[in-house]
């Protein structure tokens, strides 16, 4: 069990993390552009800030997050999800009193406790992004407009946008009134978590995903037809500020996402492209978490996508990460007095902002040729008694094979190399 990962996680090898680096480096240069500024969390929170923030009711609060009592008997869990984070930190730092909107984003290890399947495990990541402050659409369909140019400049095909309103606490509770009496009499024919919810949140009886259920539901009252006139009003002002921005969408009265606290505006993008159906982004707007959290009464409006299922998407859809080049130089020795020469060397090239390797295994020249070769070295240099007599030594491009001879100087080995990497 000491050598093999609990179940549920997954080592990110050096072979692969080049493929993180690139989506992690391409979501924060987006979200730059859209203003917004980065926000680190603690991996774990007190456990009552999810248990108020995302809902008692909600699978993730009941099935599947990671809680321990601490040392000092206070319940503690590993983050399971980053909204609500991120609202603790933004009341704790009374950032609420600055001007606003205030706009962040996040990059965030989480942990649920659920079956382990294709893209999804119990220790991921996430990207996500949060907005406070504004209640106007435009910032909802701003929102979605990260996630879509993002994908879009990942090069993703196959996405759709699916848009919907799940109202507010206003007409939410005429309608729940008009749902639970139309499943009232489907009760004996609905799961078990149905039936559970049928007291505690009947719209998410909506989003189950039993075939039973769906087929038993499918003449279903929707919230979308229900709505009071400010969220419908809410509702087409987002259709409208989508569609200036050239952003197809589709309406999706099924979309009621998996937390108690969204309001108003739910969305959701979908691939086809993660062995099933799935879901690669989804977020809403949130118009009592702040307050709920021990702030003012504030609305806000985020995403969250998970980066495993993310390039496992890439990868279905045959989309290349380019993988970066190795090492920039290998320095071979022959001999202790050449191993010290290269050693120090190597260190000099480092710190004028080269990537340099050496032998630290007493290899025989060949063996550390068939190293360099591992390392994808572009250039290689043999050290021996005569190039450390004469202060030269041959300088091998090893793409072309074409040697230039160079002091043992590190400006000079450095011009040469940044030459040939400038007309790449």
């Amino acid at each position: 069990m000491l050598t093999k990962a609990p179940r549920g996680t997954r080592d990110v090898l050096p072979e692969e993390v080049y493929k993180w680096h690139f989506v992690e480096d391409m979501f924060r240069q987006i979200c730059h552009r859209f203003g917004y500024g980065e926000m680190r969390t603690p991996a774990f929170e007190h456990t009552e800030l999810f248990q108020r923030g995302v809902g008692e009711t909600t699978d993730i609060v009941q099935k599947e997050m990671y809680t321990f009592e601490d040392r000092g008997g206070r319940s503690i869990t590993l983050k399971p999800e980053g909204t609500a984070p991120v609202v603790r930190a933004f009341v704790e730092h009374k950032l609420y009193a600055e001007a606003q909107p205030s706009k962040y984003y996040y990059i965030t290890p989480c942990f649920r406790y659920e079956r382990p399947q294709s893209g999804r495990l119990r220790a991921f990541h996430q990207f996500g992004v949060e907005v406070f402050g504004s209640y106007g659409a435009s910032t909802d369909a701003e929102v979605i407009a990260i996630a879509v140019h993002f994908f879009n400049r990942l090069g993703l095909k196959g996405l759709e946008v699916r848009v919907n309103s799940v109202g507010c606490p206003k007409c939410r509770s005429e309608y729940n009134r008009k749902l639970k009496e139309f499943l009232s009499d489907k009760l004996p024919d609905l799961c078990k978590t149905c039936n559970t919810r049928y007291e505690t949140n009947p719209l998410r009886i909506i989003d189950c995903k039993e075939e039973k259920c769906r087929n038993v539901i499918n003449d279903v009252p929707f919230m979308l037809d229900n709505l009071c006139g400010e969220c419908k009003t809410h509702f087409e002002e987002l259709k409208a500020y989508l569609e200036i921005m050239g952003i197809e969408y589709t309406v999706d009265p099924r979309i009621v996402r998996g937390l108690d606290y969204y309001t108003k505006t739910a969305f959701e993008i979908v691939s086809r492209d993660i062995g099933s159906q799935g879901t690669v982004c989804g977020g809403g707007r949130y118009e009592g978490l702040v307050e709920e959290c021990g702030g003012p009464a504030m609305p806000g409006i985020g995403f969250g996508l998970g980066i495993e299922r993310l390039i496992l998407t890439l990868e279905n859809q045959g989309i290349g990460v380019e993988k970066p080049v190795g090492t920039d130089i290998y320095v071979a020795n022959v001999g202790e007095r050449a191993g010290k020469t290269a050693f120090g060397l190597v260190y000099d090239l480092r710190k004028a902002g080269l990537g340099a390797e050496c032998d630290h295994m007493n290899r025989s020249l060949k063996a550390q040729m068939k190293y360099s070769d591992k390392l994808g070295a572009r250039f290689t240099m043999v050290l021996g008694e005569e190039e450390i007599q004469e202060g030269t030594a041959r300088l091998k491009n090893m793409q072309s094979g074409v040697e230039t001879p160079v002091k043992l100087e590190v400006e000079a080995i450095k011009a040469i190399i940044m030459q040939i990497k400038g007309s790449k």
